[in-house]
């Protein structure tokens, strides 16, 4: 007789699918955020995993490649749910999101056994949770008419700029994000002239220069964009080469090769929203970042956010308060999660699921200056903290009229 060892059954994991670019010109942003969501879930299991009263679970992250197109993402949402997956995150385009999301409501009410929640990261078109709000869907970012009223707190103020060049990508995001400062530019800056307004289209444009040769001939004392990715990168890249000297008011120009393309002509130029920066004041900040740091060093792996960190621990509070991984009450716990990560919190707003947070706007400049302890991507440049705008300032009001599902 042949005696096995006897080897316990390891407790299948709570899978999260993330649906995201991770081949093509924007393979870099969705790499960049599987790190993030890696990293978060493995201290979720550090610490045991998810508490549900059969026993702990471990959480998982399962990649899936949209490959840039809505239909790929569509595809890889209808593989993550038959794979058993009940929670899909993506993020890193508005006009995706929304594809998802019209996908997984009709899912939802055609196959109730099988239902999935949205976890939303990045998409910050503010339609998702106002006039398209869904009950299985979170957005963890602040939308973009939020982050345009914080830079607008920092523009407010430069007496220095008297004109502005709008430029942004040719899809729901970027046509939100120009019809915001359109706006609110007339509201807080009245005076200053709007010298040139304009879309381009999405991750196609191989060279920015024509664009940065009108930004150069308009006279413009700034340039407000919500590009991303590549598009961002390369149109600083452009700006710089042709001369220009203005400011960059940028929902993202932080990170992924931004401050890198600029170098000292970025200097006290370039303007960035976030959630969070990693020169933020405070110890708890600091040893946040620094263990991103040592799990990925590589300057190239520099890209950390905590509004993802924050979405992975009300994810498993939820789960935890639900005691169940069914898509109804989970959500109806998300609904309540309020969470703290070394310092900072945030709570989701039950009546859109928005989620609540302070926003900081930081400035660029060289890595040593006062306040820029930290550099951006090895790049010798960080964004020292100029302002900071607490949770209930950066919350705007929602017209979301929300329709619940019965438990």
């Amino acid at each position: 007789m042949t005696a096995f060892p006897f080897v316990a059954a390891q407790p299948a994991p709570v899978r999260v699918a993330m649906i995201e670019t991770l081949s093509g010109p924007f393979a870099n942003t969705g790499e960049a955020v599987f790190r993030n969501l890696v990293w978060a879930a493995e201290r979720v299991n550090a610490r045991g995993g998810v508490n549900l009263s059969g026993g702990a679970r471990p959480l998982a992250i399962t990649r899936y490649d949209s490959k840039g197109q809505n239909e790929e993402a569509l595809s890889a949402l209808r593989s993550a749910i038959d794979d058993g997956v009940g929670f899909v995150a993506q993020g890193n385009s508005s006009a995706t999101a929304a594809a998802l999301l019209d996908a997984l409501n009709k899912h939802n009410e055609r196959e109730p056994r099988r239902r999935a929640l949205f976890l939303n990261y990045s998409a910050v078109d503010p339609v998702l949770t106002n006039e398209r709000c869904s009950f299985w869907h979170f957005r963890f970012d602040a939308h973009a008419d939020m982050r345009m009223a914080a830079l607008m707190e920092v523009l407010r103020e430069d007496e220095t700029v008297k004109s502005a060049y709008l430029i942004g990508q040719d899809y729901s995001f970027g046509q939100a994000v120009l019809r915001e400062a359109r706006r609110q530019l007339q509201v807080q800056r009245p005076d200053m002239a709007i010298v040139g307004d304009e879309l381009h289209p999405m991750g196609r444009v191989k060279d920015f220069l024509p664009y940065a040769a009108k930004i150069k001939a308009s006279g413009a004392g700034a340039v407000i964009t919500g590009n991303w990715g590549n598009d961002l990168t390369l149109l600083v890249k452009a700006a710089r080469e042709s001369g220009f000297e203005g400011k960059f008011y940028t929902f993202y120009g932080n990170a992924l090769g931004a401050p890198a393309a600029l170098g000292d002509a970025g200097i006290g130029k370039v303007i960035a929203v976030a959630d969070w920066l990693p020169n933020l004041p405070g110890a708890a900040s600091e040893a946040f970042y620094q263990a991103f740091r040592q799990r990925y060093p590589k300057p190239a792996d520099d890209y950390v956010h905590m509004r993802m960190q924050l979405m992975v621990e009300a994810l498993a509070q939820a789960i935890e308060k639900a005691d169940s991984l069914d898509a109804v009450k989970v959500g109806l716990a998300l609904e309540q999660a309020s969470v703290t990560l070394h310092g900072q919190s945030g709570r989701m707003r039950a009546s859109d699921h928005q989620f609540q947070q302070t926003l900081v706007v930081g400035v660029m400049d060289r890595q040593g200056a006062p306040g820029v302890k930290f550099d951006v991507e090895g790049s010798g440049y960080g964004f020292r903290v100029v302002k900071q705008v607490a949770a209930s300032r950066a919350a705007l009001p929602t017209s979301c009229q929300m329709a619940r599902p019965a438990a």
